[in-house]
């Protein structure tokens, strides 16, 4: 009965500190995880990012220190993790194989909503279509077409391509080309074009509007009118000016030509014709 005790006092003395300093190991190790999940998420939500992205990547810091945490454990109790990290390790490769895909949509994601190029509600040309931006999770961005489309996009294709935020400022110009005759007068039409432009509150003062020739066409002369709206305006006030500039042509008569071709015809000779 003394040899057991003695031999359960050995056992104890040997292994006890090593448990308990097992022990201690996960117990602080789970709480510093959770503390470091804990304070990315904080700085997460002062950047006022996806709350999914939020939730994600706090998950995924903690069960990763996690993982570390327990193979330290192990070890201090003496077991060979050298082998298990391996498996850990090949199993991680294998998955990210597999989602290789998944994971480079992740990680643009994870870019979107870091840098924000855009945001919920911008008018946006991106990965060859364009749209307003309804949400932005964390593999897709999705967008509604102006015919009212719902349009996926993956984010790596949204992070390899352009990206065309038509809302990110507050302003924007407008490009029209207007033609008139030859035949008409060019000072009457700036004028008449300047006085459709003081006309409308959309028009921004400043910077101030620019009307000038741009070109000698082959049928009209082409005035070039750059105004700057907000861009919220810009789609109305497009559409106003083009159609009020037209009205107001025709009220001052001044013409819109249209490509014209004239065709000559040559009646066969007297010669030919008695043959």
């Amino acid at each position: 009965m003394s040899d057991l005790v003695d031999q359960l006092a050995i056992l104890a003395m040997t292994y006890g500190a090593k448990i308990l300093s097992a022990l201690i190991i996960f117990l602080l190790g789970k709480w510093l995880a959770r503390k470091l999940s804990q304070l990315l998420q904080g700085a997460m939500e002062k950047r006022d990012l996806d709350p999914a992205l939020r939730h994600f990547s706090s998950s995924l810091v903690y069960y990763g220190l996690l993982v570390l945490v327990v193979i330290s454990a192990l070890g201090q109790l003496g077991i060979q993790t050298t082998s298990l990290a391996a498996v850990i390790a090949a199993a991680g490769l294998a998955i990210g194989l597999a989602m290789q895909g998944s994971l480079s949509n992740f990680a643009a994601g994870f870019l979107l909503l870091v840098f924000r190029p855009f945001r919920i509600g911008d008018y946006v040309e991106l990965a060859g279509t364009a749209g307003t931006v309804e949400k932005i999770l964390i593999f897709t961005t999705e967008l509604t077409s102006l015919d009212n489309k719902k349009v996926i996009v993956p984010n790596s294709a949204v992070t390899a391509g352009t990206i065309v935020n038509y809302s990110a400022n507050p302003t924007r110009r407008l490009d029209l080309v207007i033609g008139i005759s030859y035949d008409d007068d060019i000072d009457r039409a700036r004028d008449a074009i300047r006085a459709v432009l003081d006309a409308d509150d959309r028009v921004l003062a400043d910077p101030a509007p620019f009307v000038a020739v741009s070109a000698l066409g082959d049928s009209s002369v082409n005035f070039v009118v750059r105004p700057w709206a907000k861009s919220a305006d810009y789609w109305a006030l497009y559409c106003a000016l083009t159609e009020n500039i037209k009205k107001r042509f025709d009220a001052e008569g001044i013409t819109i030509p249209y490509p014209q071709r004239d065709v000559h015809l040559r009646q066969a000779g007297a010669a030919g014709s008695a043959a």
